[in-house]
């Protein structure tokens, strides 16, 4: 059964990939595409700068891949790929619950593991350090904004784990109910804890001369020696934008695997809808 279920997560996460693309591509990639037309307007901006200073022309070297590659290929086979391995995920996470899920139902149970998921591992990640349009960020801060945002993802795993295992310690007590809403309370004190005391990105350059003063990872105005801006700083628009399509794409993603599977459970468990996730577990 473990085959079947785990084998239907990855089908339906490859599913979830593809019409988070097929979203993101008509909604985030005209945003995408003029970002990097800010970018590269920027960086003609510096280098016009540095010139008339006297410095040293940086050489940025060619694209590996053109831009019609990355929208048409890169894209599409990442977010597929994707999208499999955390249906994959998914189907180990819901296998493992179904004999821990008490009178759940097994479609119910497939709501609220996709959902606690892509809470962890997305949308709380996203409160604190949410995504930014290719090229426009600090490139120097890279490998201390990948660990912040995993340090996020596996303190909210952790945490969401917590507050599940103190809902059921509660609920003899004080009831499913209330145990429950103790339980997602404690969740969102603890996580609002760790994102006050996480920094901001914005805080981890050490070179703030080029996006200039600022506690964002978004570039401000470039500005000359006499403090005059010869180049605007990012739209405001588009950054908001992109973040709403970047966490509807997952939104969609996880949306796909819960209730694809929801609709799935009963037959593919071999039971009737209506059939509790410990009756299929026994």
């Amino acid at each position: 059964m473990e085959k079947k279920i785990i084998g239907r997560g990855v089908l339906l996460g490859a599913l979830g990939g593809l019409l988070a693309f097929v979203f993101a591509r008509i909604m985030a990639e005209p945003i995408i595409n003029r970002a990097i037309d800010y970018e590269s307007g920027r960086d003609d901006a510096q280098m016009a700068l540095d010139k008339a200073a006297g410095k040293p022309m940086a050489d940025m070297g060619p694209d590996i891949f053109t831009r019609s590659q990355q929208q048409n290929l890169g894209l599409p086979f990442g977010m597929i790929v994707f999208g499999a391995a955390m249906g994959a995920l998914f189907a180990v996470v819901y296998y493992l619950a179904i004999s821990r899920a008490g009178r759940i139902t097994a479609r119910n149970l497939a709501l609220l593991v996709s959902g606690g998921m892509f809470l962890a591992l997305y949308a709380v990640p996203f409160l604190k350090y949410p995504a930014n349009p290719p090229s426009i960020g600090h490139p120097d801060t890279i490998k201390a904004r990948t660990a912040l945002y995993v340090a996020m993802i596996v303190i909210g795993v952790l945490v969401l784990f917590a507050a599940i295992y103190l809902g059921r310690r509660l609920a003899a007590r004080l009831g499913n109910w209330t145990a429950s809403i103790v339980a997602a309370v404690s969740f969102a004190v603890v996580m609002g804890v760790v994102m006050l005391i996480l920094p901001p990105l914005g805080h981890l350059s050490s070179n703030k001369s080029a996006f200039g003063n600022f506690d964002t990872e978004t570039p401000q105005p470039l500005k000359d020696p006499s403090g005059a801006i010869v180049y605007p700083g990012f739209p405001a628009d588009d950054l908001f934008h992109f973040r709403l399509y970047s966490f509807a794409a997952q939104l969609i993603l996880w949306v796909v695997i819960g209730v694809g599977f929801a609709s799935l459970a009963p037959r593919l468990l071999g039971e009737r809808p209506s059939v509790t996730a410990a009756e299929v577990a026994a």
